[in-house]
C-alpha cells in the first residue's frame, strides 16, 4: 500500500493505516457505532500495545483471548465495545491466517474482477456486504487495486465524485462532505418512517 490514507485524522494512525493492509482491514471492521476517527485509530492504539512496527495477523490470531480483551478494553478502549470487537479482530486474524497465510494484501492481490474482490471480502469475518463494498471502493478509489468491474461490484460506493463513505475521505474537506451525506440520508430515512 503506497499512499496516504486520512481516516483517523491522527498523524501516526494514519500512517500506519497507509503503511498496513492489517491495519486497514482491522479499522474498517471496527466502523461500526463509534466515530470514524476512533475506528480507524483502533489499530494503532493495538499496534501501540502489542509492540512492533506492524500488526501481525498470526500473532494476534493466536494471542490469548482474555489478554488481547484486557488489552483492547484498556483506556482508551479501542471501541465501545472492545470485548466483542476484540474477539472480532481474533477471528478476522484467525481467518487470514487460515485462508491467506497471515497476508492481509493476499485477499486483493492477483484477483481478476471486482465481483471475485468482493466475494473475498464478503467472506471476511465481520465484513458483511456493504462493509465489503466500502472497502472494495476504498481499495480502487485510493489504493490502485482495481481489477476490471471493481466500481460496479462496490456499487454506491465505487462512484465517481461521490461522497457516501471512508472511501471519498482524502482530507478534512472531504470528510465533511461525506459527513454531510450521511445527515441527509438518515434524515430522509427518518422523514421516510414518519410519513
Amino acid at each position: 500500500m503506497a499512499t496516504d490514507l486520512h481516516l483517523a485524522q491522527n498523524p501516526d494512525a494514519d500512517a500506519l493505516l497507509s503503511r498496513s493492509p492489517l491495519a486497514a482491514l482491522i479499522g474498517m471492521l471496527l466502523d461500526q457505532q463509534v466515530p470514524m476517527e476512533w475506528a480507524f485509530t483502533g489499530p494503532y492504539t493495538l499496534l501501540e500495545r502489542l509492540g512492533g512496527h506492524d500488526l501481525d495477523a498470526h500473532a494476534i490470531a493466536d494471542h490469548d483471548p482474555d489478554a488481547f480483551a484486557a488489552l483492547c478494553a484498556e483506556k482508551p478502549a479501542i471501541h465501545r465495545y472492545p470485548g466483542s470487537m476484540a474477539k472480532r479482530i481474533q477471528q478476522l486474524c484467525a481467518y487470514l491466517d487460515a485462508h491467506y497465510d497471515g497476508d492481509p494484501e493476499a485477499v486483493w492481490r492477483d484477483v481478476a474482477t471486482g465481483q471475485e474482490l468482493l466475494g473475498r471480502l464478503v467472506e471476511l469475518p465481520g465484513y458483511g456486504k456493504q462493509k465489503a463494498q466500502i472497502f472494495l471502493a476504498l481499495l480502487g478509489k485510493q489504493l490502485g487495486v482495481r481489477p476490471k468491474g471493481w466500481r460496479e461490484a462496490a456499487g454506491a460506493y465505487g462512484e465517481r465524485d461521490g461522497f457516501r463513505s471512508i472511501a471519498d475521505i482524502t482530507g478534512p474537506a472531504s470528510l465533511e462532505k461525506v459527513r454531510a451525506h450521511k445527515q441527509e440520508m438518515k434524515a430522509a430515512a427518518k422523514a421516510a418512517k414518519a410519513g
